[in-house]
């Protein structure tokens, strides 16, 4: 598992080893890209990678476009732990998206 809290980082770990991740969770709001746009990054290298999408407010991306771009949840902020993890496990058992 890797984890990291930059946009930068995860995207240099990603292309180094696209194969090694199960899925991107990331932030609508980050420093140097938004989440939306590193989300794009990932499935232009991998496709089939689940996207998880947390976002407290956002009028540049509704829950409908970013269906529409491929990620496959979108989470409002702010949001419980179990919240997440069901997100997580339901992602998980439903790769055949």
């Amino acid at each position: 598992m890797s984890a990291t809290n930059s946009s930068k980082k995860a995207l240099e770990l990603f292309r180094e080893q696209p194969e090694q991740f199960d899925m991107l969770i990331t932030d609508m709001t980050m420093p140097y890209m938004t989440g939306a746009e590193l989300a794009e990054k990932f499935m232009k290298i991998r496709p089939d990678i689940p996207v998880v999408l947390c976002t407290g407010y956002s009028e540049t991306l509704t829950e409908e476009k970013s269906r529409i771009m491929g990620i496959r949840e979108y989470l409002m902020k702010p949001l419980s732990i179990i919240d997440l993890a069901k997100t997580i496990r339901r992602v998980l058992d439903n790769r055949s998206y």
